[in-house]
């Protein structure tokens, strides 16, 4: 059973981290956690997740219903959500969802991260899947991320944000990290021209590591197929110094893009 002050803590602590780091604006995103097996936590709607207190941490049942005295504050209406989550995965024990701005643009985009660029994403989060959009505070997102979330730990929510789910809180909020950082190099990649995606052999290896490492969650395994370059060259070798025009440059990345797309 968690100790319910320093979970509390915790949740203030990764609120303030998401909103520093621009994850979240004004009174956006949603936090929960499991307390015992029959409460959760979860942090108040119309507050912003830089400026919570302890205090303001919500205690809901499993059907989302407070019973904290606090009367002052009420829970998201997206923690529908989150309930979905706890009920479909029993091994998760936190969620976290937020707005992050480079994997928000590939949900708005309608293209999912689920190409093996990243040694580190890959064995963290896999494969990131794009759930379907759904109206916020229905259950139309439960009913979107149902499937996806039996073999994935990050999700990409189209036209919305993101949703990543731990063994604990600062672990589904590591998986945020990972997630952001990811899109963010994956989109500046697509600029530059050219995205390496790593074989399926390289990939295959990094699984193995990940069995190896015993790591909790679940993860989609990514898709190895090679990205359109602007060269036969392969991904072990890439040497050239000529000069590339904008109109080509453009070109490519219209081409990554429309590869992306197609999942």
């Amino acid at each position: 059973m968690q100790d319910e002050q320093e979970l509390r803590r915790l949740i203030v602590e990764v609120g303030k981290r998401i909103w520093t780091r621009g994850y979240v604006a004004a009174n956006d995103g949603n936090i929960s956690a499991v307390l015992n097996d029959r409460e959760l936590l979860t942090t108040p709607t119309g507050v912003s997740k830089g400026f919570m207190t302890t205090d303001m941490i919500i205690k809901v049942d499993r059907t989302g219903k407070a019973v904290s005295s606090n009367s002052k504050y009420r829970p998201s209406s997206e923690v529908k959500m989150h309930l979905e989550v706890y009920k479909a995965r029993p091994d998760i024990k936190a969620v976290v969802h937020a707005h992050p701005p480079y994997a928000t643009s590939f949900a708005v985009a309608g293209i999912p991260l689920n190409k093996c660029v990243l040694p580190e994403a890959i064995i963290v989060i896999g494969a990131v899947p794009l759930a379907p959009y759904g109206l916020p505070s229905t259950m139309e997102i439960p009913d979107s991320i149902r499937d996806l979330i039996q073999n994935s730990d990050a999700v990409l929510l189209q036209n919305h944000g993101t949703l990543t789910l731990g063994s604990d809180v600062l672990n589904a909020y590591h998986k945020l990290e990972t997630l952001e950082h990811t899109a963010n190099i994956v989109w500046k990649a697509i600029q530059l021209g050219n995205m390496n995606v790593l074989p399926e052999y390289e990939r295959d290896r990094l699984m193995t590591l990940r069995d190896k490492f015993n790591l909790p969650g679940r993860v989609t395994t990514c898709d190895a197929t090679p990205m359109p370059s602007n060269t036969s060259e392969s991904y072990q070798s890439h040497a050239s110094s000529d000069s590339i025009s904008e109109q080509k440059i453009r070109q490519i990345a219209e081409q990554v893009i429309a590869k992306l797309s197609k999942r």
